[in-house]
């Protein structure tokens, strides 16, 4: 699976599970994203992301959204958006 930077994760909230992440790249809901780290390691499906508490379902370079993750990530880890090869 060939993968492409498209941001880096800037905050997370444990008690709800949510990540912010800094877009370098756009996103959309349905994309397989990972977040690596040094001590991160996660890949999911984005089923759902908000900009200021309205859910969106793409988002553009530049914008900052918040993500439902399904483990703890940390400040700095970097997003991933996975390909299938032939995408």
């Amino acid at each position: 699976m060939e993968r492409q930077v498209i941001g880096r994760v800037t905050h997370y909230y444990s008690k709800i599970g949510v990540a912010i992440l800094e877009l370098d790249q756009p996103l959309k809901s349905g994309d397989r994203i990972a977040v690596i780290g040094s001590t991160t390691d996660i890949e999911q499906v984005v089923k759902s992301m908000q900009v200021d508490h309205q859910n969106i379902d793409s988002a553009d370079a530049g914008n900052l959204v918040g993500l439902k993750i399904k483990d703890k990530v940390r400040e700095g880890d970097t997003v991933y958006k996975l390909f299938q090869q032939g995408d």
